[in-house]
């Protein structure tokens, strides 16, 4: 470099402008090609990132679309006119039971029970339904009717009767022919014993009444109490002073040995309560009472204080 510089001062004066010309137009020449390259690239670049922006954008109004697409469709599945009515929980569907105000999942529960074969037999077995809560149920409770299949006979309204008269408690349904003679006034029939034909003798008890009363018993595996006949619909307040109970001839299930199935074929025993006592048992080992469903919302005092009547914990 030094020694271009030397020989640069023995040129002559136009050599030394032509060199200087040329390295001029190289630097000129070296520098247009650097700004160019800088130019072109910082345009690709935002041309790129213009692009990359605009399909950005694109995505978030489609995603924003189905949000709002979905949050429509969602809000209409919700809003259901809400029209308190009389109703029945075994027969009601779907629709019916959204305008009582149930969301569409709990209104599932329903119908899902009831294809497993649950049956509501009063009020307060609906509150058991998995969801329900404290508000809903007793808003509810006033509309709930419970009709009695058509399959099962309905005992007529009994009618009063004097003490020493044999005339029907309700309507007798044995043939003209047939006469049985009656008992009399302070008979006491074991109700977890007698079978038909002891009931028969009973004033006011027919053939009809006195199977109802031995299947039904059949179903339970035997009566705590007289009052447990209004579940079929007699009049247990005129039939108590007729019947004495012996707890002890109750069969117990054996509820630590027990399957689902087998639990849930009690009258009063529905699928969820069945389940959460086998769960329980899987979980945490053997039932020894039924203090450990307290804390069950599928269960109710009311419930636990019947059902502990038909479990055994050995």
């Amino acid at each position: 470099m030094w020694q271009f510089i030397k020989d640069f001062h023995s040129y002559r004066p136009d050599e030394k402008r032509a060199i200087v010309l040329l390295l001029s137009l190289i630097v000129l020449t070296i520098g247009a090609t650097v700004v160019f390259e800088r130019m072109r690239h910082a345009g690709e670049t935002a041309v790129d990132t213009s692009a990359l922006q605009a399909f950005a954008d694109s995505i978030r109004r489609q995603d924003s679309l189905k949000v709002s697409r979905h949050s429509r469709h969602y809000t209409q599945a919700r809003q259901v006119e809400k029209v308190l009515r009389p109703f029945d929980p075994n027969t009601a569907d779907s629709v019916t039971l959204r305008k009582l105000g149930l969301p569409y999942w709990m209104a599932g529960n329903v119908l899902k029970y009831r294809a497993r074969g649950g049956r509501f037999r009063e009020a307060a077995d609906f509150r058991k339904i998995y969801g329900m809560s404290d508000e809903l149920f007793e808003e509810l409770k006033p509309y709930i009717e419970i009709h009695q299949p058509a399959d099962r006979p309905l005992a007529d309204e009994a009618q009063p009767v004097k003490p020493d008269s044999v005339h029907s408690l309700l309507p007798d349904t044995l043939p003209r022919h047939e006469v049985i003679e009656k008992y009399q006034p302070g008979t006491l029939v074991d109700l977890n014993k007698a079978d038909t034909t002891e009931l028969k003798k009973i004033p006011g008890i027919g053939s009809g009444i006195a199977r109802m009363i031995v299947n039904y018993r059949n179903q339970l595996g035997g009566f705590y109490q007289v009052a447990q006949l209004r579940e079929i619909n007699l009049d247990a307040a005129r039939l108590n002073a007729w019947f004495s109970i012996d707890e002890a001839d109750i069969r117990r299930i054996p509820v630590n040995k027990s399957s689902v199935d087998r639990l849930r074929r009690h009258p009063y025993i529905d699928f969820y309560q069945a389940k959460a006592m086998v769960e329980h048992r899987r979980k945490h080992g053997d039932l020894k009472s039924m203090k450990p469903l307290v804390l069950y919302e599928e269960f109710t005092e009311h419930d636990l204080e019947r059902i502990g009547h038909y479990l055994s914990f050995e």
